[in-house]
């Protein structure tokens, strides 16, 4: 899981041609057309900056949304083209197509020190499929590959994979640091190592438990994917979601923890409600079992007292998953309080992408963790242990 792998700083970027894939995948407002959240555009800017003054020509690409396949312009990159004139103090020319007439005129043209953006990736059908004339294509406007969208690189796409068989490639400093910290805690955590899961369903996240009990030092479960552990043990859980044909693998997971002496920490109490909504009126519920008209919501307070003091023993947390319904306010204090102990702890603190990262720029704290990914189900796959394509792709240090 260390991974060995050259970045922008280990070849030689000057007068030469770079294909930057980025992770432009950025929110919209669909009425007004407006980014609503920049943060993945001031994320690339390292590398693009790092490319720029060293004298690349940089054609940079990234998909938005899912159009299918389709030249669907609602998805087009224009304000993300906009967004980065501002950002970089120069124009950045949007092309008006991936690897047609125009992005090959503009990519002719492009002078060192400046940056071009291809259209929507995902315009194209190929994109997706991985079509080896398309990668082919897309490869053919550059002389070196720098992959800088660590939250694509478990697709084997054309732009994230395809590209790599007709250019060197190596990572940007966004996927670079996301491999280095994440492998670093994976492979040689400072100890105690705590890793934090919540979310919706066990099956999400099988591979991922079972791969962190072999490593960590205690496991902590947390949010929907909690009451199905509780009703494999006998509890009742009232109207919260289970999944009934995962209650076995929950009791092999606890069983496994067990053998190897793994502290497995589920809730000892809940805060529930009637109904899931934001207005619903919280539910006192003081141990596992739930009245048969309740759900579960978030974590009770012997359980938050439970979990933080855990967390104040790591060295290393790793956190996946929200532990409770954090977007509605009355149910966002469990999550909080595992996010305030993360904080506190003077650990490593590593938050897993996807809604967790979402609950820490709600509470205001990404600032106060070691590092926040930015890979949703690529950082799922690297806690797993499986290899990424987009990572195996590029050229070893």
């Amino acid at each position: 899981m260390l991974f060995r792998k050259k970045t922008v700083e280990d070849v030689s970027v000057e007068g030469k041609r770079v294909l930057l894939r980025c992770d432009f995948n950025v929110p919209l407002d669909m009425a007004s057309g407006a980014i609503t959240d920049d943060k993945r555009i001031t994320a690339s800017l390292p590398t693009i900056r790092y490319l720029l003054d060293h004298g690349a020509a940089v054609i940079a690409c990234s998909h938005l949304g899912r159009p299918k396949g389709e030249r669907k312009m609602e998805y087009s990159l224009r304000p993300v083209a906009k967004r980065l004139s501002e950002l970089l103090s120069m124009e950045v020319p949007l092309a008006a197509d991936v690897t047609g007439p125009d992005a090959k005129a503009l990519a002719a043209s492009l002078r060192p020190g400046r940056i071009m953006l291809l259209e929507n990736l995902r315009f194209m059908k190929e994109e997706e499929k991985n079509d080896p004339s398309f990668a082919k294509e897309l490869a053919s406007f550059a002389d070196l590959f720098v992959s800088d969208a660590f939250g694509t690189m478990h697709r084997a796409h054309a732009s994230t994979v395809g590209v790599a068989s007709y250019l060197p490639a190596v990572s940007g400093f966004l996927a670079a640091r996301e491999l280095e910290i994440m492998g670093s805690a994976l492979e040689e955590p400072k100890r105690p190592f705590v890793a934090v899961l919540g979310g919706a369903k066990v099956s999400d996240k099988i591979g991922v438990i079972s791969r962190l009990v072999e490593i960590a030092d205690s496991i902590i479960i947390g949010g929907g994917m909690s009451y199905t552990f509780q009703a494999a043990q006998g509890y009742s859980v009232g109207t919260s979601m289970i999944e009934a044909d995962k209650k076995d693998l929950a009791l092999e997971l606890m069983d496994k923890a067990k053998r190897r002496g793994v502290s497995f920490l589920l809730p000892e109490d809940y805060l529930g409600a009637r109904e899931f909504s934001p207005e619903a009126e919280p539910v006192s519920v003081p141990g596992r079992n739930f009245p048969d008209d309740l759900m579960g919501m978030d974590i009770g307070p012997r359980t938050v007292a439970a979990f933080t003091a855990e967390i104040a023993k790591a060295k290393t947390v790793i956190w996946n998953g929200p532990v409770g319904v954090f977007e509605f306010p009355a149910f966002a204090g469990g999550t909080r309080a595992v996010a305030e102990a993360m904080a506190k702890s003077g650990a490593v603190t590593i938050v897993g992408g996807g809604d967790s990262a979402a609950a820490i720029e709600q509470f205001g704290m990404a600032d106060q963790m070691t590092h926040v990914s930015t890979g949703g189900g690529a950082t799922l796959e690297l806690l797993e242990g499986i290899e990424l394509p987009g990572v195996a792709c590029l050229l070893d240090k």
